[in-house]
């Protein structure tokens, strides 16, 4: 069977558009560009998530990064076994606990993992974050860092 290599870009754009329809935009007010790049100046890398949602409901408004790394099970780091963002994420807009936690990723500790959770200032919101690699930051800088980009980003008041 042969294929145009328009028809292949179309179904590329399809499949894009598809996927970014599903992608949560941004918390009511904020503007997702500002709010992307003051979380990528913040703590961005390839492996980073930062999801925000409704505490209470745990409504997600926000994803920064893709499914795919929002989706990895990574140390838990405060009990054995590991976690998802998704779990933090529930748990934290359940009982708006601040959560700063690391670890090693990888037996050799050449790896490592940050989670950082809990209430947005000023707001009815919630986030949880977590970086992983080898150079990933510990849970209470990222907390600190995205503190400073949920105010310049205008998220928290």
């Amino acid at each position: 069977m042969r294929h145009s290599v328009k028809s292949f870009s179309m179904i590329a754009l399809a499949a894009t558009l598809g996927l970014s329809a599903c992608a949560p935009d941004a918390p009511p007010g904020v503007n997702r560009d500002d709010l992307d790049a003051a979380v990528s100046k913040a703590i961005g890398a390839p492996s980073t998530c930062v999801l925000i949602a409704k505490a209470g409901s745990g409504r997600l408004l926000y994803r920064y990064n893709t499914a795919t790394a929002c989706d990895r099970e990574l140390p838990a780091c405060d009990v054995p076994g590991v976690t998802k963002i998704a779990a933090v994420l529930k748990a934290t807009a359940s009982n708006s606990q601040t959560r700063t936690l690391s670890c090693n990723s990888t037996s050799d500790a050449s790896r490592g993992v940050g989670w950082a959770a809990g209430p947005i200032e000023g707001t009815d919101l919630v986030y949880a974050a977590m970086m992983e690699g080898d150079r990933a930051f510990p849970g209470r800088m990222m907390a600190d860092r995205l503190a400073g980009a949920f105010r310049r980003a205008k998220v928290s008041r």
